[in-house]
C-alpha cells in the first residue's frame, strides 16, 4: 500500500499540515476531497489546516487506499509542546520560526474556552450558517468571537456587561495595539453573538465604533501594467490578470468565473453570487475574447474558467502570487495586490470621463459613497490644476 507522509510546514506565513506522497491518480483524487485541502506549488504538495479533523478526514478519504504516516507530525507535536506557550497557533508559528532548516509545525488545537462558551461559540457559528452568511464571513466571526472567549476566561459570555465590553475593546486598541479594522471586525463579531444569538437589543448602543482611516486605493497607471501584463508568456496567467483588469474583478469573482459565464455574443460577463451575494453582468474586452478563446483550446477547462495542475479551481492564494511575481520588477510597494488591479481598472474609468454611476454597477456597489472614493485619486479634473509653483516658473520664462 502506498504511504502518504505527513509534516507540519511553513506556507504563507502560517502553519499547515503537508502531504507527501508519490503521485499517484487514485490517491491524487481521494485527497482532494478532503475539505480545505489545497495544492501548493512552493511546497510541490497538497497542504491542509492545522486541525485533528483535518486529519481525521484525510484518514477517512484515504482507507484503504494510502496508510498515513504521521512519525514525523508526531515528534513536532512532541516538540511543540514542551515549549510553554498559551496559544497553540503561536507556538507552533514560533517552531517554525526557529527551525527555518528542517522541518516544520504542527496542530493549533482549540483555544481553552470552557464548555458553556464553547456551547456560545457553536450558537454562533450555527446562526451564521442558517442566515446563510458567507464562509469567509463565519470564518472571521469564529476566529474573532473565539479570541473573546479565550480572553473572559472563565466568565460565561452571557454574563459580560457593556461596561465590560467598552473596556476590552479599549485594551484591544491600547495594550494589544489592534489596527480599527481588526477591532471593528471583533465588535462585529460581538454584536452578532449579543444582538442575534441572544436577541439583546441595541446591546452596543453605548459602545462607539472605532473611525476606520481613510485610506486611498492603490492604483497602478494604464502604462505600468501594459507594461507587466504583456510580457507574460504563460497563457493562463495573462488570461487571468486580463481578465481581471479589463472587467475590474476582485480575485475571487474571477477564479469563480465558468466558460458558460462568457457571453461573447453581448460581449459581457456575467458574475454570479459575488460579494454580497448579488449577481452583476460585466464588459468583456474585445482585446480579451481573442485570448480567452486560444487559452480555452489549449488548457480546456472542465468546470471553472480557470483550474489548477490537477483540475481542481484555481486559488485565491495562487492568483495573489501570480500577481506579486507579474508586478515584481515594476518594484511596487507591499501595499499592492490583486485587488490594486480592480482599483485601477475603476479609477482609469474615471479618468477617461466615464460615469460614476455606471462604475458602481459596473464594479457591484451597493452605496455610490464606495465609488466615490475613485474620485480621490482619479486626475480627470486634478490633472488639470496647475501648480502656483509651475505658474509662477512658467511666468518667468523659467
Amino acid at each position: 500500500m502506498e504511504t502518504i507522509n505527513l509534516a507540519i510546514e511553513h506556507h504563507k506565513q502560517s502553519a499547515c499540515i503537508a502531504l507527501h506522497f508519490k503521485y499517484n491518480p487514485t490517491i491524487n483524487n481521494c485527497v482532494r476531497k478532503v475539505p480545505g485541502i489545497r495544492w501548493s506549488h512552493t511546497l510541490k504538495a497538497w497542504y491542509l489546516p492545522c486541525r485533528r479533523d483535518a486529519v481525521q478526514q484525510l484518514e477517512k478519504e484515504t482507507r484503504g487506499i494510502a496508510l498515513l504516516q504521521t512519525n514525523i507530525l508526531h515528534e513536532q507535536l512532541s516538540q511543540i509542546k514542551q515549549q510553554q506557550q498559551s496559544n497553540y497557533l503561536q507556538t507552533a508559528q514560533q517552531y517554525v520560526a526557529n527551525n527555518k532548516a528542517g522541518i516544520k509545525k504542527e496542530f493549533a488545537i482549540l483555544p481553552q474556552i470552557t464548555a458553556e462558551n464553547r456551547e456560545a461559540l457553536q450558537q454562533l457559528i450555527d446562526l451564521l450558517k442558517l442566515k446563510a452568511y458567507s464562509p469567509n464571513t463565519i470564518r472571521t466571526y469564529k476566529n474573532e468571537f473565539g479570541i473573546f472567549l479565550q480572553a473572559i476566561n472563565s466568565r460565561t459570555a452571557q454574563s459580560i456587561t457593556p461596561g465590560e465590553l467598552k473596556r476590552y475593546l479599549l485594551y484591544c486598541l491600547d495594550k494589544l495595539k489592534l489596527t480599527e479594522n481588526t477591532v471593528n471586525s471583533r465588535l462585529n463579531a460581538l454584536k452578532f453573538y449579543y444582538e442575534q444569538v441572544l436577541g439583546r437589543e441595541k446591546f452596543f448602543f453605548e459602545i462607539p465604533r472605532p473611525q476606520k482611516p481613510l485610506k486611498l486605493p492603490k492604483v497602478i497607471s494604464e502604462e505600468k501594467i501594459l507594461e507587466a501584463l504583456f510580457e507574460i508568456k504563460n497563457l493562463k496567467h495573462k488570461a487571468i490578470l486580463l481578465l481581471a483588469y479589463s472587467a475590474g474583478l476582485r480575485v475571487s469573482e474571477v477564479i469563480n468565473i465558468k466558460p458558460a459565464d462568457i457571453d461573447s455574443n453581448r460581449m459581457q460577463i456575467r458574475i454570479l453570487q459575488a460579494k454580497g451575494k448579488k449577481d452583476r453582468m460585466v464588459t468583456l474586452s474585445a482585446h480579451l475574447l481573442p485570448l480567452l478563446r486560444e487559452y480555452y483550446l489549449k488548457y480546456k477547462p472542465a468546470t471553472w474558467l480557470f483550474e489548477g495542475q490537477y483540475g481542481a479551481q484555481y486559488t485565491a492564494r495562487s492568483a495573489q502570487q501570480l500577481f506579486r511575481q507579474t508586478f515584481k520588477k515594476l518594484q511596487l510597494p507591499a501595499q499592492f495586490s490583486f485587488h490594486s488591479l480592480r482599483h485601477s481598472y475603476a479609477t482609469h474609468l474615471l479618468d477617461n470621463g466615464t460615469d460614476i454611476s455606471y462604475i458602481q454597477k459596473l464594479l457591484g456597489h451597493n452605496d455610490i459613497k464606495t465609488t466615490l472614493r475613485y474620485a480621490n485619486v482619479s486626475i480627470k479634473d486634478v490633472g488639470k490644476i496647475e501648480s502656483p509653483l509651475d505658474r509662477a516658473l512658467r511666468k518667468r520664462g523659467k
